[in-house]
């Protein structure tokens, strides 16, 4: 199956007074090197953001996690990425794959694994679906609230008279 094309992530403005973006999302074939491309094109979408970093780490290990345990991985698997700003509030990630049973594995070690990283990372986050459908994994990552007042300040300074 080839790469889902959609139009390219839109520039964003990070103030706080700009409107949520529209939702933003690519659909790539379920195989482990399509990882990188989810994580280019989260921070594509992202690039502005204060909390992109997280996003895109938390993408990385959603991404991996659909292409190693999923229905993604079987011939002709996809998993779709979303990504959405809500300025100076909150960014919405998400990882949408093709099903399969839900398992939230341990590890022997003591290393942080995929879903251990999101939750340490997440403001909120959480699981839709089922196996049959598909999973979709979420994350919302919310703005520091010094960054509220700073890119306030920073759009209350670009909007007065000269």
């Amino acid at each position: 199956m080839s790469e889902t094309t959609t139009a390219p992530p839109m520039a964003h403005t990070c103030v706080s007074t700009a409107p949520a973006t529209t939702p933003q999302e690519q659909e790539l074939p379920g195989s482990p090197d399509q990882v990188r491309v989810a994580r280019a094109f989260v921070a594509a979408v992202l690039a502005c953001c204060p909390v992109a970093d997280d996003a895109i780490l938390c993408v990385s290990e959603l991404a991996g996690n659909a292409v190693l345990h999923s229905n993604s991985k079987t011939p002709g698997g996809t998993f779709t990425v979303r990504a959405e700003i809500h300025h100076g509030d909150y960014v919405w990630v998400e990882v949408e794959d093709d099903g399969g049973p839900w398992q939230d594995r341990g590890h022997d070690d003591s290393r942080p694994h995929g879903l251990d990283v999101v939750r340490a990372l997440a403001d909120d986050w959480g699981v839709d679906g089922d196996p049959l459908s598909g999973w979709a994994v979420w994350v919302r990552l919310d703005v520091p609230s010094q960054m509220h007042h700073t890119e306030a300040a920073a759009a209350e300074a670009a909007t007065r008279p000269r």
